[in-house]
Formats: C-alpha cells, sequence, structure tokens
C-alpha cells in the first residue's frame, strides 16, 4: 500500500496492489493504521454508464470516506467545503477503477461525488460515521463556480440530486 497526500490536506490516494493468478485476483482495500482513523459504516452502489452519483456531504455528522472500486471506472470527485481551509471550494478529481487498485481517502468536511465510465460500476465505501439522513446535503454536479469537468455528454442523474444546492447557496448558507 502506497498514501500520496494531494494538494488538498487530509486528502489521500492510496495505491493497492491487485495480485492476480489463475483463480482471479486478490487487493487489500483498507488498513486502518495507515489512514489512522477509524471506519464504522461501509456501504456499497452499483452504477451504470453516465451516472453521476453527488454531491453529497453531511452538515451533520460528517463522514470521512475510503471509495474503492471492484468492478468497473469511475471519476471520482471531491470538493473541499471547510470554510476555513485554504483550498476552499477547490476539487480534486481522479480516476479510480479495479484495474489500477487506487481509492480515495476524503475526510470529514467534503462533499464527494462520481460518474460512473464502464457498463457496470461497483463501489465500495468505508465510512467514519453512520448515516444520518437527516444530515443529508447535496450541491449541483454541475455547479458553475465549482468548474469540474465530467466528461459526459448525457449524465444519468437522481431525481434527489437534480435538487441539490448551488455552491454560491451553501456559500452564503
Amino acid at each position: 500500500m502506497k498514501i500520496i497526500k494531494t494538494h488538498i490536506k487530509g486528502l489521500l490516494v492510496v495505491k493497492n496492489k491487485n495480485f492476480y493468478d489463475n483463480r482471479g485476483c486478490f487487493r487489500e482495500l483498507l488498513i486502518e493504521k495507515e489512514i489512522k482513523k477509524k471506519f464504522t459504516f461501509n456501504v456499497f452502489s452499483s452504477s451504470k454508464k453516465n451516472v453521476i452519483r453527488g454531491l453529497h456531504f453531511q452538515n451533520k455528522k460528517p463522514q470521512g470516506k475510503f471509495v474503492s472500486v471492484i468492478k468497473g471506472k469511475i471519476i471520482d470527485v471531491a470538493v473541499d467545503i471547510r470554510k476555513n481551509s485554504k483550498t476552499y471550494g477547490k476539487h480534486f478529481k481522479i480516476i479510480l477503477s479495479d484495474k489500477n487498485g487506487t481509492s480515495l481517502f476524503i475526510p470529514e468536511g467534503f462533499a464527494h461525488g462520481f460518474a460512473g465510465i464502464d457498463k457496470e460500476n461497483l463501489v465500495v465505501y468505508s465510512l467514519t460515521n453512520y448515516r444520518y439522513q437527516k444530515g443529508e446535503r447535496g450541491i449541483m454536479w454541475n455547479d458553475k463556480d465549482l468548474k469540474i469537468n465530467w466528461g459526459i455528454k448525457k449524465p444519468i442523474i437522481s431525481l434527489k440530486d437534480k435538487r441539490n444546492i448551488a455552491f454560491e447557496d451553501f456559500n452564503n448558507g
């Protein structure tokens, strides 16, 4: 496992190695002592090609996220929404896939989203806090101020995510 710091404080890229043999593949996803966080909750999502999920965050009981792809390929995006941060409003974008064995640790205080690139994309999240539905919020995936290039011409967006707020509204809230 190789941990790489990004230009945004606390945001870490984790490179793991896939081990292949005649049976298939093996990869260690998460070693808590390496990330120095306790993960209490694990979830899974399946997304088709061109699905964009996000940008999600929790304003109460925030969650750190360790994101890994077990099948497929995604564009993963984290937006720093920590108001006192030097990189507030900046985003980090990376390709995560089953082939590259790369994961992303997103600390508390970030909005998160991803876009499915392959036909089928299976994503596992390890979270530092349980889901708190009353604290769930979202920022528009295509917000004009964030300028995230998702590279998808006809995105598939949930009704819930279509109702997310503009970053400017979050900023003024």
